[in-house]
């Protein structure tokens, strides 16, 4: 199986050195993260990279509907069991104070975070915060279900999706995709441009997604599971069994399967991963997937190459197992 890290771009590996050391390890696949790639320096960055690899393969990973906080003139501080103001022009969707209403929990920043909505006041939402904490720009807010209500795409997707086209980028991935209709529109806007050569990933991180899997896979060639807004939509003590369930239609249906969110968490800090990491990983390289996503430990971690090379030498000790036939990977 052509196994692949799909490595997020970012300050900590953007140099040569760096991304030089990675590409010794293996099989790469270079994620630009939609959510902090400007349309306008797509090429910039893709440029640099295959400066210094020639044969990069590129995957730029659209933000989709995903509510943001946007244009923060100085990060957002949370006080537990006090309130805090949002206004619509903090936002990249201005009129979320539409969608929600008070009662409502949002989950922010990956989930870190709990927000209770105690009233909405014209375009302004106050909150209750259940945490202490700071709140940065484009960090992300998550109410359950609400995907299902907002347009499948941001006027910044569509950007995205032009710069990715005209750049010749190898994959895109699709954010928040709720059913068929969504991955059959995002085509008509890659033909648009016409890029048909540029493949595209459904990424499965939706309540909806999961109930309508297998209309999606008769639409694409590979899914990626974001385990982290996945979780936050369909609860966190739903997740493995979810993950295990989806990564068994998709092999079924014989497409490629990538899994993210947190792999080597701790690494992002620290040189080793914890325990619970190693095992995690162990167990879903062994599951027989296509690969795997590091985001934070390879774009902003203090150990980005690191990384890489554990989850390689992880994949090398798998395969080396002594294991029954036909379960090797």
């Amino acid at each position: 199986m052509d196994f692949k890290i799909i490595v997020t771009l970012g300050p900590a590996i953007l140099n040569e050195e760096k991304l030089a050391e990675i590409a010794q390890h293996g099989s790469c696949l270079f994620r630009l993260n939609g959510a902090h790639t400007d349309p306008e320096n797509v090429d910039k960055v893709v440029e640099l990279v295959r400066g210094v690899l020639p044969e990069a393969k590129f995957m730029l990973d659209l933000p989709g509907n995903k509510v943001r906080l946007s244009g923060l003139s100085e990060p957002l501080r949370l006080v537990k069991d006090e309130y805090i103001d949002i206004h619509e022009y903090q936002l990249n969707f201005p009129e979320f104070y539409r969608y929600i209403k008070p009662g409502e929990i949002v989950l922010a920043h990956d989930s870190i975070y709990r927000l209770e909505v105690v009233e909405v006041k014209g375009k302004t939402i106050r909150f209750l915060s259940h945490s202490d904490g700071i709140l940065l720009s484009r960090k992300g807010l998550h109410v359950k279900g609400v995907s299902d209500s907002l347009p499948f795409l941001f006027d910044r997707d569509l950007a995205l999706i032009k710069s990715a086209c005209e750049c010749k980028l190898d994959y895109l991935a699709l954010s928040f995709v709720r059913n068929a209709d969504d991955i059959r529109f995002a085509k008509e806007m890659v033909s648009k441009y016409n890029a048909d050569e540029c493949e595209l990933i459904s990424k499965v991180e939706t309540s909806a997604a999961v109930e309508n899997l297998d209309e999606i896979l008769t639409e694409i060639n590979a899914i990626l599971i974001d385990r982290g807004d996945l979780s936050a939509d369909i609860g966190i003590h739903n997740l493995a069994c979810h993950q295990e369930n989806i990564i068994s239609a998709a092999k079924k249906a014989g497409k490629k399967i990538y899994l993210a969110t947190q792999f080597l968490k701790n690494m992002e800090k620290h040189p080793l991963p914890l325990i619970a990491e190693t095992l995690d990983l162990h167990k879903t390289l062994k599951a027989g997937i296509s690969g795997i996503q590091l985001s934070e430990e390879t774009a902003v971690g203090a150990y980005p190459v690191q990384c890489v090379e554990y989850v390689f030498k992880t994949l090398e000790g798998i395969r080396n197992e002594v294991i029954p036939a036909g379960d090797k990977i």
